[in-house]
């Protein structure tokens, strides 16, 4: 039998690609979970039918929503991740010397499962051979809101805003987070594709500015994702993303990174015009 996954990024154009097998298709009490093998990408997690990741390029995904903040970030010895739970942003910030705990609060215990089991060179910090990593099966808001003061950088790994992620692109959210990091500290969410999703965009920066005195738009190539130009909001409290990174500190990283390295931060935040207009203020 030839099977083929679609998925529709707007009511006229999608992605397809061709399955092997489907690995799991299950679901929690949130959402439906399927972990599908493909020819072109290798195995790929779906969430309620859309691409959360896949073999093949989750590393562009995965360097871009930590690497810019934690070089940016002075001292980042804390670190939480509030979704992610297929555990490749935890994977990224492990590989930071300084950082001393790397907490992951992931709502849906699901996903965290089965991503150990399927995809477990994403998954191999959160397996619980780390010991700097710590794990919470439980609602993001409800987190931050009892860990105020607690973190030098928060990353929102979310899904796109539906489901259990809407209460995650709102002002009430992006205020809980400032109040649960500590005085300098740094936000990064993923904020969706520039092409497709302008409105998103124009609410989530407008909710942000509300809140955050800096905030900035950088993008990646994510060939999965719709469209393939993604983007990442950075949102900080006193640092700024290009003024304040320190290219040589990056430059001395002892770690690879298959896709960030330290000319790429700087060029991630030089928007295209239509992407800058999205998000004027």
């Amino acid at each position: 039998m030839d099977m083929w996954y679609t998925e529709k990024h707007s009511e006229n154009v999608g992605i397809t690609m061709r399955v092997t097998q489907t690995l799991f298709s299950g679901s929690s009490e949130f959402q439906q979970l399927d972990v599908l093998d493909t020819l072109e990408y290798g195995r790929m997690m779906l969430l309620d039918g859309l691409v959360m990741l896949t073999e093949r390029d989750e590393f562009v995904y995965h360097d871009m929503i930590v690497h810019p903040a934690l070089f940016v970030h002075p001292n980042p010895e804390r670190v939480l991740v509030i979704g992610g739970g297929d555990g490749g942003s935890i994977r990224e910030i492990t590989k930071h010397p300084q950082v001393k705990e790397a907490v992951l609060c992931e709502i849906d215990g699901l996903v965290i499962e089965k991503s150990i089991e399927l995809l477990p060179q994403v998954a191999c910090d959160i397996d619980g051979s780390n010991p700097r990593v710590t794990l919470h099966v439980d609602d993001g808001l409800a987190y931050i809101r009892a860990h105020q003061n607690s973190f030098d950088v928060i990353l929102v790994d979310s899904t796109d805003p539906i489901g259990p992620a809407v209460g995650l692109f709102e002002e009430d959210f992006y205020r809980l987070v400032h109040s649960a990091l500590r005085p300098d500290g740094i936000m990064v969410a993923q904020s969706e594709s520039p092409f497709y999703h302008a409105q998103i965009q124009k609410d989530m920066y407008r909710n942000m500015r509300t809140v955050f005195p800096i905030v900035e738009m950088y993008q990646a190539f994510i060939p999965t994702y719709p469209s393939g130009y993604w983007s990442f909001a950075f949102a900080s409290k006193k640092y700024h993303p290009v003024t304040d990174f320190k290219r040589e500190r990056a430059a001395a990283r002892t770690f690879y990174t298959k896709y960030y390295n330290e000319d790429l931060h700087l060029g991630a935040f030089m928007l295209p015009t239509f992407a800058r207009e999205n998000i004027a203020e």
